[in-house]
Parts: structure tokens; C-alpha cells; sequence
């Protein structure tokens, strides 16, 4: 069973210093049907005016990423982390029994856009962790990178929740196949351009929420940045 949530169907608000949309409810967007999928509680897509951002906040169990798109965005804990996350970067951040961050806009000029993720964490109250790692465009050219994973094999980012986090790249007519395994489910979103899903066609912006599925295969339409989600 797949179930496509089309861009424009998603919450938005446009702030003026962030122009978001939430495929799951959050803040002051609350959708019965779409409060989180599986163990994927959040998934925003942000664009964050240059020199604008989110002032220092809290947060407690939950297993939070951070995949950016264009530009750059500058973290900062109460762990004392201070870094700026770049494309290619996958940034992670297990709150635990609890964390304070900022995140703004690095450039003055140019705007930043980000995939800001959350998971429900395995176990409560662990003590807060951050990582954060590079992939190259050619490791995610026509191939599913692994990119966070709860052994963190193969150079992935480990997290504290037994889900798989892919990344690709996908030129038109590049696929990829991605197996499930019995009672495991998936989620896809395409961050840019356009694919098809075991036949069906997603724009960019659109997600889909897989069950019941043998295979999640992707075929490229037209040049696409794609996430999959492989889900307890």
C-alpha cells in the first residue's frame, strides 16, 4: 500500500523570515489523519531568510536530523557543539533527557533550505549526543547512500532508533531498489525534481507512506534528491 501526500496538501506558513511545510502536524498545524508515521514524528521542509532563524529552544527525547539542501545553516548546543551544516551534511542531534539549540542562517545574503527530521527515540532520557558527517554527491549518484542508521554502518550517522535514512541522486531514468523486510515499512520525500515510485509519479515536495510493500523502487524523471526512510 502506498499513500501519496502531495506537496500542496502538506500545512504551510509562510513568516516571512521561514516559509515551511509540515507533512506531519506540528506546532500550530494539527492533522488527525497525518500526527506521524510509524516511529517519523516531523517532517519539515524550511526555507529560512538570510541572517534569520530559530532562537534557542529545548528539546527532550527525540532523535532529530538535519539534511540541508542549499546554503548553510550554524548550530549551536548546550553541549557545547557549535558547527555549520552544509549540502552533503547530515547532522544529528539525539535530545535525550533534554538539550537546548539555536539554528540560523549562516549567510546574510542568501536563503537556506532544510529537511528538519525527528524520531521518536527507542528509550527516554538517555543522555543528549550530537554527530554529524559529510556525503559526497557521487555516493548518492544513481545508488541509496545510507546515511543514518542504528548501528551506524557503512560510515552512517548511528541514531537510537532502529530506522535506515537513504539519500540518492537519481538522473532521468536512474533507478534504485530498496528491499522490506517483513513488518517493516518506509516513508519516501522528494527534496528536488521529480520520480516515479513502483510506478506512481511524485513531484517535488511530495512524500509517500509505504506498508505492506516488497520493495520501494525509484526511477528518476527528472534530476531528483530523494530521501527513503526504512521504518521500525
Amino acid at each position: 500500500m502506498i499513500d501519496i501526500r502531495k506537496s500542496q496538501e502538506r500545512g504551510h506558513f509562510n513568516h516571512g523570515w521561514l516559509d515551511t511545510y509540515f507533512t506531519f502536524s506540528f506546532a500550530d498545524y494539527y492533522d488527525p489523519q497525518h500526527v506521524h508515521f510509524r516511529t517519523l514524528r516531523v517532517l519539515n521542509d524550511d526555507r529560512v531568510a538570510p541572517g534569520e532563524g530559530f532562537p534557542t529552544h529545548p528539546h527532550r527525547d527525540m532523535e532529530i536530523v538535519t539534511y540541508v539542501l542549499e546554503g548553510a545553516l550554524e548550530h549551536r548546543d548546550s553541549m557545547g557543539t557549535g558547527s555549520v551544516i552544509r549540502p552533503g551534511d547530515v547532522q544529528y542531534m539525539s535530545a535525550g533527557s533534554g538539550v537546548t539549540h539555536s539554528e540560523f542562517n549562516a549567510s546574510k545574503t542568501e536563503p537556506v533550505h532544510l529537511l528538519q527530521i525527528w524520531m521518536f527515540p527507542e528509550e527516554k532520557g538517555l543522555k543528549p549526543v550530537y554527530g554529524q558527517k559529510n556525503f559526497s554527491e557521487d555516493e548518492k549518484r544513481g545508488k541509496l547512500r545510507l546515511v543514518a542508521s542504528p548501528d551506524g554502518r557503512d560510515g552512517s550517522v548511528k541514531i537510537r532508533q532502529d530506522n535506515e535514512l537513504y539519500a540518492t541522486l537519481l538522473s532521468k531514468g536512474d533507478a534504485v531498489k530498496h528491499e522490506l523486510k517483513s513488518e517493516r515499512h518506509a516513508y519516501v520525500q522528494v527534496a528536488r525534481g521529480s520520480v516515479k515510485l513502483n510506478g506512481k509519479k511524485l513531484e517535488e515536495g511530495d512524500g509517500a507512506a509505504i506498508s505492506a510493500e516488497k520493495s520501494v523502487e525509484l526511477t528518476g524523471v527528472d534530476n531528483a534528491e530523494v530521501l527513503l526512510f526504512d521504518l521500525a
